[in-house]
């Protein structure tokens, strides 16, 4: 791969720092402001759907935009974000400094995952992906435990302080490593783009993400609790554990994009088949400690395994529109995908069966994931029948 390609990991470690990092603060942030631990989750909702909208209007606002040009401007938006979260003097400051920095979160992803593709060969596009990715995962892994240590010795806002330098440090790697292009990222008109990616078939490839990654989330949100009221694990131990996860997280990612480079629709089945009987696992094993230790870091593979084959097949789908333009909107849908699921396993908990049935009801996700694709490709093959 080349060195180029590390550049985007290193952008992708800092924002996925920034997104999960919060979850580990919420006692904190709730007792500076003096809110409800329910108005400080909302943080990580704000951010979410920062995504969802920011993915798209900012891909549109820089279509002419050199790809360079793009990624050092997002990440300029990025370090401004999280300054702005450090020296936030009230609640709905920090929530409009969240929301900020979410705005370059999906054109990141979306204009990254375009730029990683153009620096490879045809057979290794995915994995190109995948390795991006990886920054997300290693986020995951070292990124959040620190930061989370961070915040609980030095105070959360010491937390953002420190994203801010990493991403000051991801913006010089960018600016060394990736090679200048004067081309514009998507010279076409936005408006033909938008109606080609809201055709039926790029609709149900993005339905399909939110569908495959809302089981992921729903447990994973709530997978702290689970491990201590359900496996029995001590408060302690959850850290650990959560590493066990981190692990899953990059070697289901790395496989995930081979799979696919290989054959992607068969991958994209796959990786949603196997998602979702891991969560009906997990509601089958997690009473055992040992069980649920390995299961959390299956969790991990399964769920990361989906990212790079639904990212390449939501892009094939979307012939005719800008390929940044369709790579956000689809990171746009794991992140609806991460909202639902975290707001479906609440439910699931405060008005439904309890905790330990969060991970089944989220196996319905995958399987729903799985329906739509097969429609998704049902249409396909008449189309191709039918020319």
């Amino acid at each position: 791969m080349p060195l180029a390609l590390y550049a985007l990991t290193a952008g992708a470690f800092g924002i996925g720092v920034t997104e999960f990092v919060i979850m580990g603060l919420l006692l904190d942030v709730s007792a500076d402001f003096g809110v409800s631990i329910a108005a400080a989750g909302l943080l990580i909702s704000g951010y979410a759907l920062g995504v969802v909208v920011g993915a798209p209007v900012l891909t549109v606002l820089t279509a002419r935009w050199p790809h360079k040009m793009v990624l050092m401007a997002l990440m300029a938006v990025f370090i401004a974000g999280n300054a702005a979260c450090a020296f936030a003097p009230d609640y709905n400051i920090l929530m409009a400094a969240r929301v900020l920095t979410a705005l370059a979160h999906g054109t990141f992803f979306g204009g990254g995952s375009v730029v990683a593709t153009g620096l490879v060969s045809e057979d290794r596009k995915a994995s190109a992906i995948a390795v991006m990715f990886t920054g997300l995962t290693a986020a995951n892994i070292l990124g959040v435990p620190l930061g989370t240590w961070i915040g609980q010795h030095f105070g959360w806002r010491a937390t953002f302080l420190a994203v801010t330098l990493v991403g000051l440090v991801a913006l010089m790697i960018i600016a060394v490593l990736v090679p200048r292009d004067e081309r514009p990222a998507d010279a076409g008109d936005w408006r033909s783009d938008l109606a080609a990616i809201l055709r039926v078939p790029v609709l149900l490839g993005l339905v399909t993400t939110v569908l495959g990654y809302a089981g992921v989330f729903a447990v994973f949100t709530y997978i702290a609790p689970m491990l201590t009221r359900i496996s029995g694990f001590g408060a302690a131990a959850v850290s650990p554990i959560l590493l066990v996860f981190g692990g899953g997280l990059v070697i289901g990612n790395l496989v995930g994009g081979r799979l696919a480079d290989r054959s992607l629709l068969p991958t994209v089945f796959g990786t949603l088949v196997v998602l979702a009987l891991v969560l009906a696992l997990i509601f089958v094993g997690f009473g055992s400690p040992a069980v649920a230790v390995v299961l959390t870091g299956v969790l991990g593979a399964a769920g990361f395994a989906t990212v790079a084959p639904l990212q390449m097949w939501v892009l094939s789908r979307a012939d005719g529109a800008g390929q940044s333009l369709a790579s956000s909107f689809n990171i746009a849908a794991f992140n609806l995908g991460n909202a639902i699921g975290a707001w479906a396993g609440g439910v699931v908990i405060d008005h439904g069966p309890g905790l330990a049935f969060v991970p089944l009801a989220a196996a319905l996700f995958p399987a729903a994931a799985v329906v739509v694709a097969l429609t998704a490709a049902a249409i396909d093959q008449r189309s191709v029948s039918a020319i």
